[in-house]
């Protein structure tokens, strides 16, 4: 987990002489969305014993997650700062993550039989995997725990230049992706943490080859052995604008979501909020093409709430699904 710290409004970081504080993390953020659905949820993580991560712990009871499975342990919790972007001028996190909790934590901090009490389903991201050498392997422990248990395992790639180079995303990714059963992702993803990239697709240009998705998805999961792929796929217009869509990759088919325009509000967290859909979905044993419309529907909601949770419900997902997106004012 970390702290995010926010100029109001859309002033810039130079500008700012205060911060809207909010407590986050990409699993954080996917767990807040589960509970928001009516599941049960567990945060698993290291956080200091000091008063800033006693108040994320609050933030996490607030939204019915799980907390009693946090290790306590390290000096810190990491800080983003977000300057959001308006138009042509685009959205900058600045990072102050360095020697975060998390990233001192050990193997022998975690009891996986504690932890993964009751629980048939893990969720990790490769930001996690990729904050220190140590998590990475935290994290193939987790796998290996959660298989052990036939839990299902998901991962959201995640790729981060700020963490990691594209080859230690590499050699780590490509090392854990045969233990993932639901693999998440985007084109940037799948190139600097697998290697694999789609052809004739330019996300600064705002041109996605749909059909050469599927081509990559096909590819992973025949290398990797895993059961189901998810892309987002964002086609950016703006800062302020941007067309929304997924596919999900089954058993050697394509399902393609419905498009959205999005204006935003908020893009951080999409991509999670589009896991929880996707997690929810698919514990629902929704049909494919359901699957991903809930998914993609759940993210696009999300893009529209302030700071990183999505606070959908799943009536509110539903409902866009189903044609609603007018937004006029429900009474």
């Amino acid at each position: 987990m970390m702290v995010r710290l926010t100029p109001n409004g859309y002033l810039k970081i130079a500008q700012a002489d205060s911060f809207t504080v909010n407590y986050t993390g990409a699993e954080a953020n996917v767990l807040v969305s589960l509970s928001r659905f009516g599941m049960d949820t567990q945060l698993v993580t290291m956080l200091p014993q000091n008063d800033i991560a006693d108040a994320a712990i609050a933030k996490m009871r607030q939204y019915r997650v799980g907390v009693d499975r946090i290790v306590r342990g390290g000096n810190r919790m990491g800080l983003y700062y977000l300057e959001r972007g308006a138009s042509q001028r685009p959205s900058k996190i600045v990072y102050d993550r360095r020697y975060s909790a998390l990233s001192k934590a050990v193997r022998a901090d975690f009891d996986w039989d504690c932890a993964f009490a009751g629980a048939d389903w893990l969720h990790f991201s490769g930001i996690t995997a990729g904050i220190s050498e140590h998590m990475a392997d935290v994290c193939e422990d987790a796998c290996h725990a959660a298989h052990t248990r036939g839990m299902v395992v998901s991962c959201d790639l995640n790729y981060r230049k700020a963490i990691w180079s594209s080859e230690r995303a590499t050699a780590v990714m490509t090392k854990l992706a045969p233990h993932v059963d639901v693999l998440v992702g985007n084109e940037e993803d799948a190139e600097r943490c697998l290697g694999i990239s789609p052809e004739n697709t330019s996300v600064v240009d705002g041109k996605l080859d749909y059909s050469s998705y599927a081509d990559l998805a096909r590819t992973i999961t025949e290398g990797f052995g895993i059961k189901t792929v998810a892309f987002t796929l964002r086609s950016s217009i703006s800062a302020s604008d941007n067309k929304w869509a997924a596919m999900l990759f089954q058993d050697g088919v394509a399902h393609y979501s419905k498009e959205y325009l999005i204006h935003l509000v908020d893009r951080v967290g999409g991509g999670d909020s589009f896991s929880a859909g996707l997690i929810y979905a698919l514990s629902q044993k929704f049909p494919p093409q359901k699957t991903i419309e809930f998914a993609v529907a759940a993210s696009c909601l999300k893009q529209t709430i302030e700071m990183d949770f999505n606070l959908s419900s799943v009536e509110d997902v539903l409902r866009l699904m189903d044609g609603d997106g007018s937004g006029r004012v429900q009474r």
